[in-house]
């Protein structure tokens, strides 16, 4: 099964549109015999206990995908296979693979092995390709220009604000938003490009037949509708938290760039940051405060090499060749003109939290006065608010 789309005239509401037809890009059950059969073995590779990637590296290496599982268990054990691998690779679990094959006859489910032509060439590239990869979805998303974005899971607002609009803008020019639909930063960039009819992946570290975090159900719902969620763990497999670290290899392979907003010293995103790195993919990161401890992430790999990032035009330098049709977040808000006290005003506020007292204090202006500007400049999308009844800046 294979979906093709085309584009709609109007970048900010494109949408693919599907159609159906049978041929030798996917894995579904009524295809035929000889497809069904080859993609049984694949599924078979992933859900023997023992076999990760690189461990099915080596078997593909010796083998092709039938023969690993007809190998004599001299002949395995005579390559350097341990005999609890061995014992695994000659008593498949077929009931779980029958399992696969059910949920791959629903509709807009598939799964591509190493040799499908529907796989990736992006993702093939990595060190450590998944030999499967689960989709639900639009899986012709998977080979469109790809920008993927990390950050915290406990962002702050301007955080949030700043995931969502980037998000926006890049799905406008064109990008497919690919994310890992955690909390935070990855839920923001997803939210932003499914605002604008934008298209967007998530990358699971759980079975596609489940939903982790279980509150993302309905965002999972609508990136399938809208983009696909995409695994290397086959169904029913639950969350473990080995899992992401793994899934961050696939979210930085599928991708051309990947921007990281927000994220501590010792985090996940840095993680996924360095794996696309060393996969010689453009990283971005947005700087921050040196009082804020989610900048201290993004502001150190940014001194490790990754591009400083204010605006979507500095992400266009780097990616230009992908011909991308793009605008400036600015331009994309509407303000009215501040006054002259209220541009006196914002002047004073520093992009961490200030007190109204200090602001009363360094402008001379009464608490009432200033209350008031701090409410049209809240309203106007310049401040927002902090806790302690601070406020900090935002642009």
């Amino acid at each position: 099964m294979y979906w093709t789309g085309c584009r709609r005239h109007s970048i900010k509401y494109r949408r693919v549109i599907l159609t159906r037809y049978a041929s030798n890009f996917g894995a579904r059950l009524f295809l035929s015999k000889d497809l069904n059969i080859h993609i049984k073995y694949w599924l078979a590779l992933t859900r023997v206990s023992g076999v990760g990637p690189v461990a099915a590296q080596r078997l593909l290496a010796h083998f092709s995908i039938e023969q690993i599982f007809h190998e004599s268990r001299a002949g395995l054990i005579s390559l350097g296979f341990s005999e609890k691998l061995v014992d695994a690779l000659q008593n498949p679990p077929w009931q779980r693979v029958e399992e696969d094959l059910l949920w791959l006859e629903q509709p807009e489910n598939f799964a591509f092995s190493l040799e499908d032509a529907a796989y990736p060439e992006q993702l093939k590239e990595i060190a450590d390709p998944p030999p499967v990869l689960f989709v639900k979805g639009i899986s012709e998303l998977l080979h469109q220009s790809q920008l993927a974005m990390v950050g915290s899971r406990n962002p702050s607002g301007v955080g949030v604000k700043i995931a969502t609009e980037f998000a926006q803008a890049l799905a406008e020019a064109g990008f497919v938003i690919t994310s890992g639909m955690a909390l935070g930063i990855d839920a923001a960039s997803h939210q932003g490009a499914l605002n604008v009819g934008g298209l967007t992946i998530a990358v699971a570290g759980t079975g596609l037949d489940r939903v982790y975090p279980a509150c993302h159900k309905k965002l999972a719902t609508d990136i399938v509708a809208h983009g696909a969620l995409v695994s290397e763990f086959p169904p029913g497999t639950t969350a473990k938290a080995g899992h992401f670290p793994r899934r961050n290899r696939i979210i930085s392979g599928l991708c051309q760039g990947l921007l990281v907003v927000e994220a501590a010293q010792q985090s996940g995103s840095l993680i996924t940051a360095r794996m696309a790195l060393e996969q010689n993919r453009e990283v971005f990161a947005i700087p921050g405060s040196i009082h804020n401890p989610l900048a201290r992430g993004c502001n150190a790999l940014i001194r490790e090499g990754a591009k400083l990032v204010e605006t979507v035009e500095d992400i266009f330098e780097e990616l230009g060749q992908y011909n991308q049709v793009y605008k400036s977040i600015g331009a994309q808000i509407e303000q009215t003109v501040l006054d002259l006290e209220q541009q006196n005003l914002l002047k004073l506020i520093p992009f961490s939290p200030i007190t109204v007292d200090n602001l009363v204090q360094e402008s001379g202006y009464s608490v009432d006065v200033v209350s008031s500007m701090l409410l049209v400049l809240e309203l106007q999308g310049y401040v927002a608010a902090a806790a302690g009844g601070s406020y900090y800046r935002i642009q």
